[in-house]
């Protein structure tokens, strides 16, 4: 059995859930629920890549980011201010952790000790700018931060870029990535062929070569209706994207963006999935449940195996 991080909306931040949930996996994929770790709006989570420590953000504002032993009964460590408002995601690489602070776009750069720990105080960029959306891009919101050989890229869906920083014991900012007016990026997904984009705001995705040239763009489901894409991530030989109104988890080939499946998520507003194996497990925030799929040839498949979590919005495996 392997443990399972859920994140979700507590009382305090709009949700109903008591922090992070903990569950174990079974050898099926079925989850078994085993305790929790208590922490405000722990809306997204992730792990030290060497070390046993668990991260999650604290989506109020001001923001908070805590740092909690990676076990089944998780311990909390450290908390300390996310450096900015209403933080949704967090990444962790070597000796840095890069929190994504929705609510005013500030990024923060946190160091690390060598036992995973915050040391010092976090570097924090504020960005500026805006967008066509009279409601959702009035100003800067970062929204994903993610670590790629000495790079950190962050989507801003308030100011349509992807910005980056070069990362190594010093940090030195690079000109933004510009996309299209109106884009709204939420999550971003790197290939050996270039980049994959969602659109949470045009309901694209976004494909760009490895110099963020633009190469292709498609409709994230085929279903009608408003949609807001929210994660993508790739997966052996296909792209996966979920699907926030049609309430489905899309399927397409990279390499020609032909859809090859479209299926429901098992519940409402997928916020996030992810995938280990052949398992794949939707954390439905609105319909407060974890859904296990298996893949099939690269498609979901239903296993009728749900685990009750109120407001889920990340799971980490």
């Amino acid at each position: 059995m392997n443990t399972v991080y859920i994140g979700g909306y507590t009382p305090d931040t709009g949700g109903a859930g008591p922090g992070v949930t903990v569950a174990v996996r079974a050898g099926t994929g079925a989850l078994t629920e085993t305790g929790a770790a208590a922490v405000s709006g722990p809306s997204f989570l992730a792990v030290h890549p060497s070390l046993p420590v668990l991260y999650a953000v604290g989506e109020s504002d001001p923001g908070t980011i805590t740092a909690f032993s990676a076990t089944e009964d998780p311990e909390r460590l450290a908390t300390r201010s996310s450096g900015g408002g209403s933080p949704c995601h967090v990444a962790v690489a070597d000796n840095w952790l890069a929190v994504a602070n929705y609510a005013d776009g500030m990024v923060a750069l946190h160091s690390l000790d060598e036992e995973g720990l915050f040391t010092g105080p976090p570097l924090l960029f504020p960005n500026d700018g805006g967008g066509p959306d009279p409601e959702r891009q009035r100003g800067p919101h970062a929204h994903q931060a993610t670590f790629e050989a000495g790079i950190l890229y962050v989507t801003d869906l308030g100011a349509d870029q992807i910005r980056q920083w070069r990362v190594r014991t010093d940090v030195t900012e690079l000109e933004p990535v510009a996309l299209t007016p109106g884009t709204g990026p939420r999550h971003l997904v790197s290939a050996s062929t270039g980049w994959f984009v969602a659109g949470e705001l045009d309901g694209q995705v976004h494909a760009f070569d490895r110099h963020w040239n633009p190469t292709g763009e498609v409709a994230a489901t085929g279903r009608d209706g408003v949609n807001y894409p929210s994660h993508i991530q790739l997966h052996g030989d296909r792209l996966y994207v979920a699907n926030r109104g049609p309430n489905t988890i899309s399927v397409f080939d990279p390499e020609t963006l032909k859809m090859v499946a479209e299926v429901d998520c098992g519940g409402d507003w997928p916020r996030h999935f992810a995938i280990d194996g052949a398992d794949l497990y939707v954390a439905n925030q609105r319909s407060g449940d974890v859904v296990h799929f298996r893949l099939v040839n690269g498609v979901p498949e239903p296993t009728g195996q749900v685990l009750a979590v109120p407001t889920p919005t990340c799971v980490l495996l």
